[in-house]
């Protein structure tokens, strides 16, 4: 029986992720309505290549974001409290899929939808946290992505 690569992998691994989160920042930088909150004076100087190792370790990469960079509680609070942002959402998952084929990651539909759909419940995931005022919970476990979807037991359900 032949064993699925992770989604890391068959992408092509951290060169790949780093690839996707140039071109999901380009992509966003281009929008006219993403491009405010991505070109903000007070981003991290590293935020592409933090995103691209966030994806990677999502997808099944090794855990650089989480050992450098922070949780999953931080991410969450980085982007919480903006208010509704329900349609720059949509923009946002757009622009991820187009940068997928900047990127040159495997044009294989299966792969492709898979990205997506994670894409569309982080989204999902984020925006539960938009609200004014809300509070991000201490210690939210690193959502982890498979060929199936969410892997059980690594983030709450959106």
């Amino acid at each position: 029986m032949t064993v699925r690569p992770s989604l890391y992998e068959y992408a092509g691994g951290d060169a790949a992720f780093l690839a996707l989160a140039r071109a999901h920042h380009q992509r966003c930088l281009d929008d006219p309505e993403l491009n405010h909150p991505f070109s903000h004076e007070g981003q991290h100087p590293q935020h592409v290549e933090r995103l691209a190792a966030y994806w990677a370790e999502v997808m099944g990469g090794p855990s650089t974001y989480s050992q450098e960079c922070g949780d999953q509680s931080g991410l969450q609070h980085m982007h919480s409290g903006n208010g509704d942002i329900t349609d720059l959402g949509r923009r946002f998952v757009e622009c991820f899929v187009l940068a997928a084929d900047d990127a040159d990651l495997p044009d294989d539909a299966e792969f492709r939808a898979v990205l997506r759909d994670y894409m569309v419940w982080a989204v999902a995931d984020v925006l539960a946290y938009s609200p004014v005022g809300a509070a991000v919970p201490a210690g939210l476990p690193m959502p982890h992505w498979s060929w199936d979807g969410l892997v059980e037991g690594t983030q709450q359900d959106a």
